[in-house]
């Protein structure tokens, strides 16, 4: 059972990788004998811990008797068909917002190992990456083969990118939008160099202008809601005398929530609250990476059941 009353934070663990010689502090494989006197020596798995941040969230939303009877059906009964459609809505801002901050963290922090950007780019001033030039701040499939080699052999990784509407806008008019049905051969499916697209209008940078298109692996947020543990996770007042007796209704919808990017560390520097805003989510501050490696992102938490935990940011 989870239990949110007990602090703000909580570390999660997640496992380490079984390192190959390839990875860095990696060795070799133990060469067999048939010496029974030499024994080997096993090796260890090690654990990293990340510090996620709980949000307690709640918003209500009234409605007066009158205008229901004009309407000829109850506002409240909209209210309550829209409210999990209002807090899925929450969580993606809040995700891009970490998102966000994760990236300024990066570049703040890190040398910018996971972070494409051509944002300044100009024909007077071109950026040159992998031997790419790129003379504008325009989105393009090199752009994103340079963020996801930025993780070098494990590129093949990414599952998923989410982007603005107006980059998407973009890939479209470059015919590089191809479409996928499901199993059932029922619902198309968009797809942008084989990854699934995720379409979000808050994916733009502090800086004005500045669109930020992000690659996921497999499992790359952990996300974990639920009603307040008190109880009254919903609830409806009356107020008989408002409207000059007509009455009024007000619902109350309350949240816990955590959504959190795997691998990286909220800091809590900069919250002013019990639960940080959005605005303090896309603090670079508030953000530290906690995985030893830039490879071994791709990791199994211990009491979030995800996989292979990765977020790489491109800024088109």
């Amino acid at each position: 059972m989870f239990l949110w009353r007990q602090s703000t934070s909580l570390n999660v663990p997640f496992w380490g990788d079984l390192l190959s010689p390839a990875d860095p502090g990696g060795a070799d494989p133990n060469l067999s004998n048939d010496n029974p006197a030499q024994l080997s020596t096993p090796n260890k798995i090690t654990t990293q811990d990340q510090v996620v941040r709980k949000s307690y969230l709640n918003n209500s939303w009234g409605a007066m008797s009158f205008a229901g009877e004009l309407a000829g059906s109850n506002p409240l009964d909209r209210i309550a068909e829209r409210v999990l459609a209002y807090w899925d809505r929450v969580h993606e801002y809040r995700l891009v917002q970490s998102l966000i901050g994760i990236l300024l963290s990066n570049v703040a922090n890190n040398g910018s190992d996971m972070v494409v950007d051509i944002s300044t780019a100009t024909a007077a001033n071109p950026i040159t990456l992998n031997g790419t030039q790129y003379a504008a701040p325009s989105f393009t499939r090199n752009a994103v083969i340079d963020a996801a080699s930025t993780i070098g052999d494990r590129m093949d990784d990414f599952r998923a990118i989410a982007m603005h509407s107006a980059i998407y806008r973009e890939a479209s008019k470059n015919n590089e939008i191809e479409f996928i049905r499901d199993s059932d051969n029922n619902i198309m499916f968009a797809t942008y160099a084989g990854m699934a697209i995720i379409k979000d209008d808050s994916l733009v940078m502090p800086t004005a202008g500045v669109y930020v298109s992000v690659i996921f692996g497999p499992g790359a947020v952990g996300f974990l809601t639920g009603e307040p543990a008190t109880g009254f996770g919903t609830e409806v007042w009356r107020y008989p005398d408002q409207g000059n007796g007509g009455g009024a209704s007000v619902l109350y919808s309350r949240r816990n929530s955590i959504v959190h990017p795997l691998g990286f560390s909220f800091t809590s520097n900069n919250v002013a609250a019990a639960s940080p805003t959005s605005a303090e989510l896309a603090l670079a501050a508030n953000w530290k990476r906690t995985a030893f490696q830039r490879k071994p992102l791709r990791q199994r938490p211990v009491r979030v059941v995800h996989e292979d935990a990765q977020v790489r940011g491109s800024l088109p």
